[in-house]
């Protein structure tokens, strides 16, 4: 009983850092109606930016997120101008191709800058174990769960209460009608891209903070694809559930069935929910009349 709570706190705090890139996922997509596949190298360009944050500045962990986040937030918004915006109109696959490009390009200029060597990425947190019940969790591990549990209580409050998530709700219904009624459509993209890179950042620091900082960290981008897909690309709280479990079940098959399945532990889980749900465990059931 003791190694399956192990199993279950270890893979809840890595479900935490899938949820949160997932959550950037379903934002993007819920505004707009593209899966942005550049979300895992822009999770790696903005840990890197707050590692050189740390340098420059030794900053501790809650002054580190109140410099990184704008930062991330202007990255956004910088590269749907310039990479996005020219593309309005244009077919939905176009614009995903637009995003694979972009995941390289921030590849290839993250490697360019800071190197291919992986790098410590110490933030202040104590390294005493604080144990809950049976389960030692680090500090920076009980901070990811936290900072899941608070991006999912804020992205609820948002979209439920204040009238520009309310209006990026319209949008993700019917984007045409949005645009009839005088809702900015291309400001919504605009703050769909700042709000997913800075949850991006977000999860970047934490992740880093939990192993190192490298450049294959954008590989939790692909990793954590099964959970929004789990969840329903187009529900951002269903994303961040999604990510809990996808964690959880690729630690279990890890520690119960040996170590080459965690990698494939999430995907045969949406292929399963898929086969039952193609919307996803929490995504809207699309209608077409024929």
């Amino acid at each position: 009983m003791e190694y399956f709570a192990l199993l279950l706190g270890s893979g809840l705090v890595i479900g935490a850092t899938y949820g949160l890139v997932g959550m950037g996922f379903a934002i993007i997509y819920k505004a707009t109606g593209v899966v942005n596949f550049a979300q895992g190298e822009l999770l790696m360009l903005t840990a890197y930016i707050a590692f050189s944050l740390t340098q420059g500045l030794s900053l501790s962990f809650f002054p580190l997120l109140l410099v990184t986040l704008p930062i991330a937030m202007v990255l956004g918004v910088l590269l749907e101008r310039i990479f996005i915006r020219p593309m309005l109109g244009e077919p939905a696959f176009s614009i995903v191709m637009v995003t694979v490009g972009l995941s390289v390009i921030l590849r290839g200029l993250t490697i360019m800058i800071w190197g291919p060597d992986p790098h410590e990425f110490p933030i202040g947190l104590s390294s005493a174990v604080v144990h809950l019940g049976p389960v030692p969790f680090y500090p920076v591990q009980l901070y990811a769960l936290g900072s899941l549990a608070v991006a999912t209580g804020g992205a609820w409050a948002f979209f439920r209460f204040t009238r520009l998530g309310i209006a990026m709700r319209a949008v993700a219904a019917n984007e045409a009608a949005a645009l009839l009624m005088g809702i900015r459509v291309d400001r919504i993209h605009m703050l769909a891209w700042s709000f997913s890179a800075a949850i991006a950042a977000l999860a970047g620091v934490l992740f880093a903070a939990m192993f190192k900082l490298g450049p294959t960290i954008w590989f939790e981008g692909l990793r954590s694809f099964p959970a929004v897909i789990l969840g329903g690309l187009d529900s951002v709280l269903g994303a961040a559930l999604g990510g809990l479990v996808v964690g959880v079940v690729e630690n279990m098959a890890q520690g119960y069935l040996g170590q080459g399945l965690r990698e494939i532990a999430g995907f045969v889980v949406i292929v399963l929910i898929l086969m039952v749900r193609p919307y996803g465990l929490f995504g809207d059931r699309q209608i077409e009349r024929v």
